[in-house]
């Protein structure tokens, strides 16, 4: 059902720019056909642009995703459009509407639509949560089934993983941790190559330290950002 909701929005997202750029004096197939141009950059800057650890790594980012919806646009008006209807029915190349390779305006269009899907997968996440279903692994040859909300954090030790319970019931897996960490989703954080912790039963007890029901874990350097981004900052001097 998330699914779908999530396909929903980028659909109600195309009408909306189809919307806007018919006011530009475009045909409605024109009108979806730019809008299309708009989804996947969009969803390629919310994807990358948390991973993007330093200031100017968000810069260029941001600089590359808005050259290629320019460069998009500008190869649907002088190539795409002339070839697909050789009678000119389409606009000329020389037609493209100064507005459409305005980078202010470009970049509104892919925030709001980067913002707007991540803040409706939170809800998302939110709304479906009590329906969450449990997840089932074998620990000592033995099938064991919880809920994501049961988990506290999970440790990885070499070539096995142990998961621990908020109830501090613990159990040992093969799967890795990086695989455990796509399985549990948004509601839990890497905060340690070793460790993937329960956001709901995490605080963060020093720049070092998340404390998790009561148990301190370390947070090494490369998640330290993510780890205040999440958790807040306890008001210790940073590094």
């Amino acid at each position: 059902m998330k699914i779908l909701l999530r396909i929903a929005y980028w659909l109600a997202a195309l009408a909306l720019l189809a919307a806007i750029l018919g006011s530009l004096d475009y045909r409605l197939d024109q009108a979806l056909l730019i809008g299309l141009v708009f989804s996947p950059c969009a969803l390629l800057l919310e994807i990358l642009m948390p991973k993007a650890r330093k200031p100017m790594d968000k810069v260029y980012l941001a600089l590359a995703v808005l050259a290629s919806v320019i460069l998009l646009i500008i190869v649907l008006h002088y190539y795409a459009w002339s070839r697909l209807d050789p009678r000119n029915l389409y606009r000329s190349a020389k037609e493209v509407p100064p507005m459409l390779i305005n980078p202010a305006f470009l970049g509104l269009i892919l925030t709001s639509l980067s913002y707007g899907d991540y803040f409706w997968a939170k809800w998302l996440d939110k709304r479906f949560k009590a329906q969450e279903r449990s997840i089932t692994f074998f620990s000592d040859r033995k099938s064991v089934s919880l809920r994501r909300s049961e988990i506290a954090y999970i440790e990885s030790n070499d070539t096995e993983v142990r998961i621990v319970t908020a109830a501090g019931e613990s159990y040992r897996n093969k799967t890795g941790i990086s695989q455990w960490e796509h399985l549990l989703g948004s509601d839990f954080l890497r905060i340690h190559r070793s460790y993937l912790v329960n956001l709901s039963v995490s605080a963060l007890a020093s720049p070092d330290t998340v404390n998790v029901g009561g148990v301190p874990l370390p947070v090494s350097r490369k998640y330290k950002d993510a780890v205040r981004r999440f958790l807040g900052d306890s008001g210790s001097s940073p590094e």
